[in-house]
């Protein structure tokens, strides 16, 4: 990628422009970014409205699927397409109104905080259960299992006497908002004290993150404007004094007193940069606008789709393999151009995964447990279909992936610490004695030195630990200094300290007010420390693999609350998804925040704006996420239909086998041998994962070959329909990026207009459907 008015010193970028994954920003950098406005209005408005299109987009496949996208990537594209678009018109209306500078200066970090506060409004579907766990408590929970409270609130009182006639604990919209502005805010302060360690000092690669900061850096290297433009010329005249060779300041000197002749060539040399950075702004003009044209017209194809499929619904199931295997075994195709999108997001290795889940669910397991009388009923029924046979397969490899990985997270630094300082501890152990040892651990002191000398420089070598990495994990990245915000942009620590004890207080007043007298405080107070001891895992997670085991961490905390909840308890299932639902918001959280900053870093941008882009972000999300979700139970049948919620089936089912219900006939046997499976592939993963390749890559080519867990999982528990159509998406972009090694920007941006199209086309579809306009054919 072109590096044109900028200095390279090793590892840091100096540019304005496009920027490289694999420098950090140098001070100079950031403090230039630091005096353009970093929180503006119109950048927030602009976010929150693309957020609030995002949530809408979110629900509907969240309620199908229970999959979800906060559209970072995306949102970027469209804020940059919207103020270039605005400025265009302006310009075109005459200088009455070009005079107001209407679009004008649209900076990367504007852009930064647009995509931060659309992507924190955007995830909140998820992030307060909308999509899985409160489906399962409203529509899955049996009137057994409906839960004492002693309150007097005449709210709870007859949700209560409801749930015991029929099933399921409908709450008010107003507790439902309260309880996902209780959910949406502690993750996010929990984050900041994170951001410091694992972006300033560890440089985790957070991959989507850098991948929209080199978009960002893209489309705005096509041409500088405002604030942004002085600050590139500012630059560009630092530029002439320090040569592209990397020379020092002494070279530069020595320049200065050369011939004429010497001078001249280096102006030669300048001008022709001029011209160089004049034809790669010209090539990154007609690269955004091929994107946006793109992005346009895969909206346009989509969301024509969805329009039709209304009339048409039959659309969404075609039995492409025959009628017979469509209408008793459910194998048919939701052609769907937004499941196609969403397969090319999730790349060939994840979606051929889903596709043997897929296979063994629903090729195999099914007729196994229909033919042999487990799963008497209709294949489709969650209760005595083999439907709901097989999520308790996919339920056992789920919680087999999340215990390995999340232990392995746990374990990998402690081997690291082990191998890497066990030896001296040994040692001064030996000659010592245990008891003079612990002596001089507790006071280091009293012998006038340490007992064990922690200075990199004298530890001994250890296979497959690198003294660069050592040093990363104790002081800075092979000693270079750590450049970061001015201090004026980033969170200070009573701001810290003071929102995390607010956020935490305020989420355990929501949930006692909203679920009063069904769940203790003290039980909310442990799922809230367990939910910030699992986002620091899921932060990690997220940083090395682009993968946040949101789904695993709540399914542990599941785990671990059915060993704390009284055993016998009519509460016990309503807790245990509580419980879950506030682990899996704070790691959802935490880490999106974290990704966003990741990008704010590499461009420059502060983190304070983001960070108080992303509370606005959240609470506004929660409103309308609570919102929308009212509305589609409303006008739609739920589950039934397109929305089935099948994450709202895994919810409750893992409610209930840890909280020790009967499980279907032969379930066990099947689920064990799944978990023990998978466990096994899940450790041969995280190995193939550590290895280094002989060209210095970590990651063995044979990785992607071994099935993921989660993928197989999610494949097994939804219908085949939306598998196939992912799958083709896969398949579509490793046609895309290995076999034709095009770039896989086009590609992203090709998925982002075909999920958007029917997502929000899919809000015409709502006001259809409650206006009660009839299908062309039943």
């Amino acid at each position: 990628m072109s590096q044109d008015n900028s200095r390279v010193d090793g590892d840091e970028h100096t540019t304005s422009g496009p920027i490289d994954p694999h420098r950090e920003p140098s001070e100079s950098f950031l403090a230039a970014r630091s005096e353009q406005p970093q929180f503006t209005l119109r950048a927030l408005v602009v976010g929150l409205l693309i957020g609030i299109l995002i949530a809408f987009s979110n629900t509907y496949f969240g309620l199908q699927t229970g999959w979800i996208s906060g559209m970072a990537m995306p949102s970027a594209l469209i804020g940059f397409a919207y103020f270039k678009g605005l400025r265009a018109l302006t310009a075109r209306l005459g200088e009455s109104v070009s005079r107001y500078g209407f679009g004008e200066g649209f900076s990367e970090v504007e852009n930064v905080l647009v995509q931060t506060v659309a992507g924190s409004v955007g995830t909140m579907p998820l992030g307060c259960g909308f999509v899985g766990v409160v489906p399962a408590l409203e529509f899955l929970l049996k009137p057994s299992e409906t839960p004492e409270s002693g309150s007097s609130d005449p709210q709870i009182i007859a949700a209560l006497a409801a749930a015991q006639e029929g099933g399921g604990l409908k709450l008010p919209l107003g507790k439902l908002v309260l309880w996902a502005l209780g959910l949406c805010f502690f993750g996010v302060v929990f984050a900041v004290p994170l951001r410091k360690e694992v972006i300033v000092r560890e440089k985790l690669k957070f991959p989507s993150g850098t991948a929209t900061a080199l978009v960002i850096g893209v489309l705005h290297g096509g041409e500088k404007t405002g604030v942004e433009g002085e600050a590139e010329e500012q630059y560009a005249r630092k530029r002439k004094r320090v040569s592209h060779g990397g020379e020092d300041e002494e070279s530069q000197a020595l320049m200065g007193d050369a011939s004429p002749e010497a001078r001249q060539s280096q102006d030669a040399a300048q001008d022709d940069d001029v011209h160089g950075a004049r034809d790669h702004n010209d090539r990154m003009k007609q690269d955004w606008q091929k994107q946006i044209r793109l992005l346009t017209y895969a909206f346009g194809v989509s969301g024509s789709y969805t329009l039709f499929s209304f009339f048409v619904p039959q659309l969404h199931s075609i039995p492409i393999f025959g009628t017979y295997l469509a209408n008793t075994w459910l194998w048919n195709l939701n052609p769907s151009p937004a499941y196609v999108g969403q397969g090319i997001i999730m790349g060939p290795a994840t979606t051929i995964h889903m596709l043997l889940g897929a296979t063994i669910g629903w090729a195999i397991l099914s007729p196994i447990a229909k033919y042999n009388g487990w799963a008497s009923g209709d294949v489709g029924d969650w209760n005595t279909g083999s439907k709901g046979w097989i999520v308790w397969i996919s339920l056992a490899i789920m919680l087999a992936d999340a215990i390995v990985s999340l232990g392995w997270l746990v374990m990998r630094p402690t081997i690291w610490y082990i191998r890497v300082y066990g030896p001296a501890i040994t040692r001064d152990v030996n000659e010592k004695g245990l008891s003079r040892f612990v002596m001089e651990i507790l006071n280091p002191r009293s012998r006038g030195y340490s007992p064990v000398d922690l200075n990199d420089d004298h530890l001994p070598h250890v296979d497959g630990v690198s003294k660069s990495t050592s040093h990363q994990m104790t002081t800075d990245d092979e000693g270079k200094e750590e450049y970061d915000a001015p201090p004026e942009h980033q969170i200070g620590w009573k701001i810290t300290v003071t929102g995390l004890i607010l956020s935490l207080a305020f989420c355990v007043f929501a949930v006692q007010y909203s679920f009063a007298g069904i769940i203790s405080i003290g039980l909310t107070v442990l799922a809230l420390l367990l939910a910030l001891l699992l986002s620091i895992m899921g932060v990690r997670a997220l940083g090395e693999t682009d993968l946040n085991p949101v789904s695993g961490i709540s399914k542990l905390t599941q785990l671990i609350f059915a060993l704390v909840t009284p055993a016998g308890s009519k509460n016990a299932v309503v807790i245990n998804l509580l419980a879950g639902a506030i682990s899996e918001s704070g790691a959802l959280q935490a880490g999106d925040l974290l990704q966003d900053l990741k990008t704010g870093h590499l461009l420059g941008a502060s983190p304070k704006a983001q960070f108080y882009g992303q509370l606005i972000g959240s609470a506004v999300g929660a409103v309308v996420s609570a919102c929308v979700y009212k509305l589609y139970t409303h006008v739609y049948t739920i589950p039934g239909g397109l929305f089935e919620v099948p994450t709202g089936y895994v919810w409750i089912f893992t409610a209930r086998l840890v909280t020790g219900q009967g499980l279907p006939e032969k379930t066990a046997v099947f689920a064990g041998g799944a978990a023990a499976i998978f466990a096994a592939l899940t450790a041969l993963r995280i190995y193939g994962n550590s290895v280094r390749q002989p060209n210095g890559e970590k990651g063995a080519w044979w990785v992607s070959y071994v099935p993921g867990g989660i993928a197989v999982a999610v494949g097994m528990y939804n219908t085949p329909s939306f598998t196939i159509a992912r799958t083709a998406g896969g398949v579509l972009a490793w046609w895309w990026t290995r076999w034709k090694g095009r770039e896989e920007t086009p590609m992203i941006v090709l998925a982002s207009g075909l999920i958007l199209g029917e997502g929000l086309v899919s809000i015409v579809n709502l006001a259809l459907a409650s206006g009660g306009v009839p299908h062309l054919r039943e």
